[in-house]
């Protein structure tokens, strides 16, 4: 191919481009810039305990109070939950907090708020 054939070749297909961005017609399929994750899984196993996604840094509470003191942080966003109890009401509408193992090893209450439950308590899990 001769080297006017190749800059006519490359004019035209620069033309054609422009023309179908002008179009608004897309001249590529592009992916979708986040692909779709499986939904967490949310929900109580055979050892009896919860296991579902949790707000990173949520922190866990010595007691069933934001006034009590802060044993620690799941600083994860994956967590089990041994239980659940009524405690001070929280930001998500209710007053159902779980007790969990915190990941500096100190045991704490996270408000259901930060536990990505469909509903509270969680069904199949414990009360203490």
């Amino acid at each position: 191919m001769n080297v006017r054939r190749k800059i006519a070749l490359f004019v035209s297909a620069t033309a054609l481009t422009a023309g179908l961005t002008a179009t608004g017609l897309p001249t590529a399929v592009a992916a979708p810039a986040h692909p779709a994750k499986p939904a967490a899984e949310c929900g109580v196993r055979s050892d009896g305990r919860l296991y579902c996604g949790n707000k990173a840094g949520a922190k866990g509470y010595a007691d069933r109070s934001y006034r009590s003191a802060t044993r620690g942080t799941l600083v994860g966003t994956f967590s089990w939950f041994q239980c659940w109890g009524h405690g001070d009401p929280h930001p998500g509408g209710n007053d159902i907090w779980y007790w969990t193992e915190l990941d500096n090893g100190a045991w704490g209450n996270v408000p259901a708020v930060d536990v990505s439950t469909g509903q509270d308590p969680a069904p199949g899990l414990r009360e203490c």
